[in-house]
């Protein structure tokens, strides 16, 4: 959807109930919109009182929520589109990306992923019933910041136990536990206007799977090798294969094993993107967004 030019671009910044105010981490980014003449309004995506009429274009950031109200998420993509305001990713990119199906869609064009299958919650006892003695994740292919995410053993009586008290109405990715996020860590590539900017690796906390900084996880700028950025550049042209080429930003999260990066997800909503580590990271993500608004339309990767 084009975005409607403006003699000054009016953008939002979606943020969530539970986190309303800007992120530490986009601060950066917030003041370098500023100097580009882009100054930006921070809003609560489902807050009924604010207007989007008001804006060119809503900036998705920490909407951190969206998956515990996943049918009010749609409808407000929906409702901005039906208003005529864009979102920063396209709010088709956003519906897509919004539901971990689609790593079994990139598997189909030769993308490398934790191996991955998928049961609603009423079946997920006889799927793990086929891998006994196996270490799994088990986690809503609609979620994030590990909502509803299990590890264990299948078979494992407690694990087992944990399983059944999921709830009903979702969907679950089956994917075996990757030790290598433990004792490696997991890589995070941003991506801004299709061109790769920085990374990270990040790590779990002693005795945790979880490398979130909620969980004690810990983040550590970091340049890939080869083998890492071919594989994240492959995931993304696949992306564009399947009918999505324009990214304004992407997170491509993996962990190498055996000498292959195996993609574990394609952030394109609401990732933290690692500002703080990398100051002139902040500028390029600015400087690319302001130029879509300036533009009024969506520069293509």
């Amino acid at each position: 959807m084009p975005i409607r030019p403006a003699h000054s671009p009016r953008l939002a910044i979606a943020t969530s109930a539970d986190y309303p105010a800007l992120d530490a981490d986009d601060a950066a980014a917030v003041v370098a919109l500023e100097r580009l003449g882009t100054p930006s309004t921070i809003c609560v995506w489902n807050d009924p009182q604010v207007d989007w009429t008001q804006f060119d274009a809503v900036l998705i950031r920490t909407i951190w929520d969206y998956f515990k109200h996943y049918a009010a998420f749609r409808r407000w993509l929906d409702r901005l589109d039906q208003l005529g305001v864009a979102t920063i990713n396209d709010s088709a990119l956003l519906r897509w990306n919004s539901d971990k199906h689609y790593l079994l869609e990139l598997a189909q064009h030769d993308v490398e992923i934790i191996p991955t299958r998928v049961a609603d919650t009423r079946a997920l006892p006889a799927l793990l019933a086929t891998m006994p003695a196996q270490q799994v994740v088990v986690k809503p292919t609609v979620s994030g910041g590990a909502w509803l995410t299990l590890q264990g053993t299948a078979g494992d009586a407690a694990f087992d136990q944990a399983v059944a008290q999921l709830p009903l109405g979702h969907d679950f990715l089956v994917q075996p536990f990757v030790p290598e996020i433990v004792s490696e860590g997991e890589w995070s590539l941003l991506y801004f206007g299709g061109a790769f900017s920085h990374a990270v690796i990040k790590r779990p906390a002693s005795g945790d799977y979880r490398v979130q900084g909620k969980f004690g996880g810990s983040a550590e700028p970091l340049q890939p090798g080869a083998t890492i950025l071919a594989a994240a550049d492959h995931a993304l042209a696949a992306v564009a294969r399947i009918g999505h080429r324009d990214h304004a930003y992407v997170r491509v999260d993996g962990v190498l094993c055996a000498g292959r990066f195996l993609i574990m997800e394609l952030e394109m909503i609401e990732p933290s993107l690692h500002l703080d580590a990398h100051p002139q990271a902040a500028e390029r993500f600015a400087t690319q967004v302001a130029a879509r608004l300036r533009c009024g339309t969506k520069l293509q990767a």
